[in-house]
């Protein structure tokens, strides 16, 4: 519990008016407030993707070595490298603090420019000629952005995957089989989804949930603190213009978060929470979902 409290204190999330031993209505406020500003489901639950996402943001740039390993390095440090790199135009990817096959160019590619050792790796002498050129304050766009505005980078060409365990995931892998290749997984985890995904270029990924206590859709996309699925956010609202002039969907929501399934992927994915609907309702979902995305991923039935 001193560990959760220091760790949360160092982001300057202080708890006020409990012990360093307590968790208390301050401490849950502290925790709602770090799952709110990193894309989480506001649960004050310090649960394991909380407790993952709270040690990842106490890491600064420079306090490690920064280099590709499997399972990949996570962390604060990570999303810097890749927002300066971006700065400079070196594409490192989407900026989600994980250090990929892309970042590992990218900053080979830096460093090569600045006649270092292409080692891929974030030494001193790296960090130190990239802090020199990124360091004067300006505010500077980023070149993954400008590509992703811009359509430059390819479009995976594999299967739809639509993944959960769910009565509409079923509905919905069925309806878009009639215009494109599905591949249905229903019992994996976030991380086997996505391996399966991005070792198969999927074309994207459609998530899907059954949440009691919500009425109506939610549709989330990918989005963290430092950037966001600009591709994710236009299909989910894409979507939610067709739900909403439907009777059955008063009420739909569109969200950027950063759950593990939108972070892991690296297509377009989409997670899908819906409350409990009728066997109408629910194919009358799948339905309007599927047309949308034969017409997004331009594949008419």
């Amino acid at each position: 519990m001193r560990e959760l409290h220091d760790r949360l204190a160092a982001l300057g999330l202080v708890s006020t008016g409990d012990e360093t031993d307590d968790f208390g209505d301050g401490t849950l406020a502290v925790v709602e407030a770090f799952q709110r500003s990193r894309g989480l489901p506001i649960t004050g639950d310090v649960d394991e993707t909380t407790w993952a996402r709270l040690l990842e943001a106490g890491w600064r740039l420079g306090q490690r070595l920064l280099y590709l390993t499997h399972p990949n390095l996570r962390g604060d440090d990570v999303a810097e490298l890749q927002v300066r790199l971006a700065q400079l135009g070196f594409n490192p990817g989407r900026i989600d603090g994980v250090f990929g096959k892309l970042l590992e160019e990218a900053l080979s590619d830096f460093q090569r420019n600045c006649a270092l050792e292409p080692s891929a790796t974030l030494t001193r002498a790296t960090l130190l000629e990239l802090v020199r050129m990124t360091s004067n304050g300006a505010t500077r766009s980023l070149v993954n952005d400008a590509r992703d505005m811009a359509g430059f980078d390819v479009e995976p060409s594999g299967p739809l995957v639509v993944c959960g365990h769910t009565p509409l995931a079923a509905r919905l892998a069925r309806a878009c089989a009639e215009s494109m290749d599905v591949t249905m997984l229903s019992d994996d985890s976030p991380v086997d989804v996505a391996a399966y995904a991005n070792a198969n270029a999927a074309a994207a990924v459609i998530s899907v949930q059954t949440l009691k206590q919500i009425e109506g859709v939610h549709l989330h996309y990918w989005a963290s603190y430092l950037s966001h699925s600009r591709r994710g956010e236009q299909l989910a609202s894409a979507i939610a213009a067709a739900l909403t002039r439907s009777q059955q969907f008063p009420r739909v929501e569109v969200t950027g978060m950063a759950l593990p399934i939108l972070r892991e992927t690296k297509m377009t994915t989409l997670h899908i929470e819906h409350g409990v609907g009728s066997d109408e309702a629910l194919e009358e979902l799948a339905q309007v979902i599927a047309l949308v995305l034969a017409e997004v991923f331009h594949r008419q039935p």
